[in-house]
């Protein structure tokens, strides 16, 4: 078995750590609690060729209030930013978590927009998301609360942790 650290970066607010628990433990949960420092989960992928064990490392929010922390990145090997759909400044600010990390990292990164089972008066236009896409491996629609492409998303990490 291959154990691979992966991260989840984004604002405050975004669902990092109810996609991991859905992930991990099959729940979802109405109450926020916000992540202080670094959450370290546990799981094992069964993939064809090989199982991953993904030590999921979830990051506190970022935001003006809590700087980006370069040190966390260190030894994974891929990171996803996580968006909210209901919230248009979570994409420009999950943007420029993403330059960041660019700055000292060019490990694979995935976007995820999560909430998509919540109903929005707006969405990003389909050529907003696919400008932003361009500088991710891939992107994903979640939701944490139905479980709606989570176990796709985390699957996808582990294969291209093997790359």
């Amino acid at each position: 078995m291959i154990q691979k650290k992966i991260c989840l970066l984004g604002p405050s607010g975004v669902g990092k750590t109810s996609l991991v628990k859905q992930f991990v433990e099959g729940i979802f949960s109405e109450k926020y609690l916000t992540t202080i420092g670094v959450k370290i989960d546990k799981k094992v992928i069964d993939l064809t060729i090989e199982q991953v064990q993904l030590m999921i490392w979830d990051l506190e929010g970022i935001d003006r209030y809590c700087g980006f922390q370069p040190k966390y990145l260190r030894g994974a090997s891929a990171y996803a930013i996580i968006t909210d759909q209901t919230r248009s400044q979570s994409l420009v600010e999950g943007m420029e978590i993403h330059r960041m990390v660019r700055e000292i990292s060019d490990i694979p990164a995935i976007l995820v927009v999560n909430k998509s089972d919540l109903d929005v008066a707006w969405h990003w236009t389909e050529n907003e998301l696919n400008g932003y896409s361009k500088e991710f491996v891939r992107s994903f629609s979640t939701s944490a609360k139905t479980g709606a492409q989570v176990e796709e998303m985390f699957k996808f990490i582990a294969q291209l942790t093997l790359k």
